[in-house]
Parts: structure tokens; C-alpha cells; sequence
């Protein structure tokens, strides 16, 4: 019997590393951007969709986002003191945890607080999801619903049938309860009836700035809110003094 040529004994030691790659060039891209760059942010993602951070990009084209493993990432940035690549970064690399990304820009640090604290985009809401509301349909007909469509609600498990051509729930039917976690079928019938129930956010943690260090996003917004309250501070002795002049 001859020889398959599919047969073929191939050394494992030959095989091309592409998950090594990939992490050496992501680890590269980070610390090249260090030098362009003066602000980090370290944040957080609810509810991560793909079209959303490309939408981001787009708004943020003159900074740069990165999202990858958060121990390569921490590489880059320097785990330890004595591996970090600026002074104190190994104090944001430990922050790395659970669905996070890196931001780096040179916008001013307020606005990047600002923004990120005003920003929110409504998302369909997926499998295990923790519903914000009760969502209860009416006994009748489902007029926005093509006929065609009747057999895959009935698979979702909505109570429906077919009369004169129009689909109509036989009895009131509860979509989600409030507090409870979301089923496929569930997330699916939402989408259907377009209720964007979660919300695609960012949330910041923590930021380097460079020179000036590693920063919590907590101690950054009392020092901005400081900082108003001494102006307005300010500005109140210099009315003060200005009504003290028209008076004399």
C-alpha cells in the first residue's frame, strides 16, 4: 500500500509561535507609545462591544487604546519596580484586572475625566444580564411584527398564533422580570422588540502621568473639586471687596 503524502511528521519544535508574536508585538506597540504620549488611564468596560470601541477610536483618533491579556499588558508596562519602564507605572500595572483597557493621550486630565464620566451608549442587553426593568407585553396583535416571524417567537417562547395574517400574543406575556438575569431567548426577544436596556460605558480608575506619577482617579476629582471651590472662594472675597469699594 503506498505512502499517503498527508502522512507527514511534523517537529513541534518547527511550528511558527503566533500567540508569542502577537504578545511580543503588543508589548513593543505600548512602550513605543510611552514616548508619544503623557497620560495612561487605566479603565473599566460594561456591557464590551466590538462596534462600540471602534466607534471610540474613531472619536479618539489622536490618542491611542489598547485591550489585550492583562499580564502582557502589565509586561509592558512593568511589573515590579525594579522592570518598570517610567517611574511608578508598576503601580497602574497592578491595577490591571477584570475587563479593563489602557488610554493613552495628551488631552488635558479633566477632560479625559469629564468625558469619561458623561459618556454612555445604549446596547442590547445580553445572556445574563441583570434586567433594569419589567418588560410585560399585552394580550393582541404584535402589528410591528412580520407574519413570517410567528414560528421563531413561538420558539422563543412567546404565546402567539396567527390570525388573519397578523401574529397575536393569545395572553399577556412577561418578557423580564427587574433584578433577575436575562435568558438567550429573553435577550433575544428584546432585540426584537429594539429595548436597548444596557449601557456601554467606560469608568477610569487610575492614571500616570509622566513626571508626575501614578494618580487614583478618586484623588484627582478631589483635587479638581478643591481647586473650584477655592476659586469660587476667591471670587466671592473679590466681590466682597469690590462692594466694600463702592460702598466707601
Amino acid at each position: 500500500m503506498p505512502k499517503s503524502k498527508r502522512d507527514k511528521k511534523v517537529s513541534l519544535t518547527k511550528t511558527n509561535k503566533k500567540g508569542l508574536v502577537l504578545k511580543q508585538k503588543i508589548i513593543e506597540e505600548i512602550r513605543n507609545s510611552l514616548s508619544k504620549y503623557e497620560h495612561i488611564f487605566l479603565f473599566t468596560v460594561d456591557n464590551m462591544r466590538n462596534t462600540k470601541l471602534k466607534d471610540l477610536r474613531s472619536e479618539w483618533k489622536d490618542s491611542r487604546f489598547f485591550f489585550g491579556k492583562n499580564k502582557v499588558m502589565a509586561v509592558a508596562l512593568g511589573r515590579t519596580k525594579s522592570d518598570e519602564i517610567e517611574d511608578q507605572l508598576n503601580l497602574l500595572s497592578k491595577k490591571l484586572k477584570g475587563q479593563c483597557g489602557l488610554l493613552m493621550t495628551n488631552r488635558n486630565v479633566g477632560d479625559v475625566l469629564q468625558w469619561f464620566k458623561t459618556y454612555r451608549a445604549a446596547e442590547y442587553a445580553r445572556a445574563g444580564f441583570i434586567a433594569t426593568q419589567d418588560v410585560i407585553l399585552p394580550q393582541g396583535p404584535l402589528e410591528d411584527f412580520s407574519h413570517t416571524i410567528e414560528p421563531h417567537l413561538r420558539r422563543l417562547g412567546l404565546p402567539t398564533s396567527l390570525e388573519r395574517g397578523v401574529i397575536t400574543l393569545v395572553k399577556e406575556y412577561q418578557v423580564c422580570k427587574k433584578g433577575v438575569a436575562l435568558t438567550p431567548e429573553q435577550a433575544s426577544i428584546l432585540k426584537l422588540l429594539g429595548n436597548q436596556m444596557a449601557k456601554f460605558k467606560l469608568e477610569i480608575k487610575c492614571h500616570w502621568t509622566k513626571g508626575k506619577g501614578f494618580h487614583k482617579d478618586v484623588d484627582i476629582l478631589s483635587d479638581q473639586e478643591s481647586d473650584k471651590e477655592s476659586d469660587n472662594e476667591n471670587d466671592n472675597v473679590l466681590e466682597d471687596e469690590e462692594m466694600e469699594e463702592d460702598e466707601t
